[in-house]
């Protein structure tokens, strides 16, 4: 029975990676596309795209901290199969929202210059899911 304590702890580390690389190849392929038609454009590439490709990565972490604090409790094991998956999940949506996000902002700012802080704000919605994922299943682990 502990052996699906176990496979929960495991599984929302790579469920939340494998959202973060999911989010990241598609917020990384906008921001190479974005860079390369300021190139077409003789226009500077602005770097800060760089912020919106790597967004994503934040879930992995997430992922750790709530697995390492699975890993120390006492909750059934069934239980932490359940948050592990459920967690995992909701941290993986959440990176590929927000590689979404980033790629639409990298779209907008590469094509403009304009308007970081509004694209920066929708990519910081997207990680709150991740965080409210992690924190309250942290908080229901005990």
């Amino acid at each position: 029975m502990e052996f699906l304590g176990q496979f929960g702890c495991a599984i929302v580390m790579g469920i939340a990676a494998l959202g973060s690389a999911i989010g990241i190849m598609i917020s990384g392929q906008a921001a190479i596309g974005s860079w390369k038609r300021c190139y077409m454009a003789n226009k500077p590439a602005p770097f800060i795209l760089t912020v919106f490709a790597g967004a994503p990565l934040t879930q992995t972490i997430y992922g750790f901290l709530l697995m390492q604090t699975m890993m120390g409790s006492v909750a059934a094991p069934g239980f932490k199969l359940g948050v592990g998956l459920m967690s995992g999940i909701a941290m993986c949506a959440s990176a590929i929202a927000q590689g979404k996000a980033g790629a639409s902002g990298s779209d907008a700012l590469g094509e403009t210059g304009k308007g970081f802080s509004q694209y920066i704000m929708v990519v910081g919605l997207c990680e709150t899911v991740a965080l409210f994922a992690m924190v309250f299943s942290m908080v229901a682990l005990g």
